[in-house]
């Protein structure tokens, strides 16, 4: 894709191997960013069970990429602290020199529950790393952007949750609903700095945060095993098969290209056709 070399790309939520970030910075590398691993590296207070990478985990990612071929910079971030979102893009472009591409891919779902049993103490926790760190890392990385003066590219992943509504899973919705409105806003207010925001909308990813899925519905819903709830989802996507990291890593690369340069507020779906608004 045209546009993508030397370009520097952080993708937040980057650490886990196999998981969606690695896959989105595998791709950009292929051709030819250099590459931002970040990711939380240790499980802090209230995020206990989130499958969350550790700082092993990122080094691993980063390793791959290395022995790809990629200039590859890894640096732990918690993206609900302000503080350490701008300290991640002061080292990348001490690092790199500069900063085009983000992706906000840092998430958790982990807390799949019915709304009448989520407590607050879940609700903002889903809300902190889910929607709050997509501003934030927006705000600060458009800051370095625009003193750049070379336009950028931001790229939310989003969810198919961020199309309709799922039960047991009111606070994740919530917050993937408010990052397409968070990108269509960014997109208003950006623009004029030639810096594109766009989301994608992957539907379950059978890695990742997406297994985790996949078990707690596999049960609530009575199937045998997660592979006949799989086998079920399957017959009713037109594709006929579950999302893989890189159908979405394929459309984000494609948003941060040449290719999509007048492209921005829009909420891209990689679902294989089961949404298709």
């Amino acid at each position: 894709m045209s546009g993508l070399k030397g370009k520097v790309a952080l993708c937040t939520g980057s650490g886990r191997p196999g998981g969606l970030g690695e896959a989105i910075l595998a791709r950009l590398a292929r051709e030819g960013c250099q590459v931002v691993v970040s990711d939380l590296g240790h499980v802090p207070a209230g995020l206990d069970g989130a499958n969350l990478a550790s700082s092993a985990d990122a080094e691993q990612v980063a390793a791959g990429l290395r022995s790809a071929g990629a200039e590859v910079l890894a640096v732990p971030l918690d993206v609900r602290d302000e503080a350490q979102v701008e300290a991640a893009v002061a080292r990348t472009v001490e690092a790199f020199g500069r900063l085009d591409i983000l992706v906000n891919n840092a998430g958790i779902g982990f807390l799949m529950e019915p709304l009448l049993e989520t407590s607050r103490e879940h609700w903002q926790t889903v809300l902190d790393v889910n929607l709050m760190g997509a501003f934030l890392c927006t705000k600060h990385a458009a800051r370095q952007m625009i003193r750049q003066g070379q336009g950028g590219r931001i790229v939310n992943v989003a969810s198919q949750a961020a199309k309709s509504g799922h039960a047991h899973m009111a606070a994740y919705t919530a917050s993937k609903h408010g990052m397409v409105g968070l990108t269509r806003s960014a997109a208003m207010e950006l623009g004029p700095y030639a810096i594109t925001v766009n989301a994608v909308c992957p539907n379950h990813v059978t890695t990742g945060l997406g297994g985790a899925q996949n078990e707690y519905f596999a049960k609530l819903r009575g199937f045998a095993s997660v592979e006949d709830y799989l086998a079920d989802m399957r017959r009713r996507i037109p594709l006929r098969r579950t999302g893989l990291p890189g159908d979405t890593a394929e459309a984000v690369a494609f948003l941060c290209s040449d290719a999509a340069a007048y492209v921005t507020g829009e909420a891209m779906n990689v679902s294989g056709g089961i949404e298709m608004h």
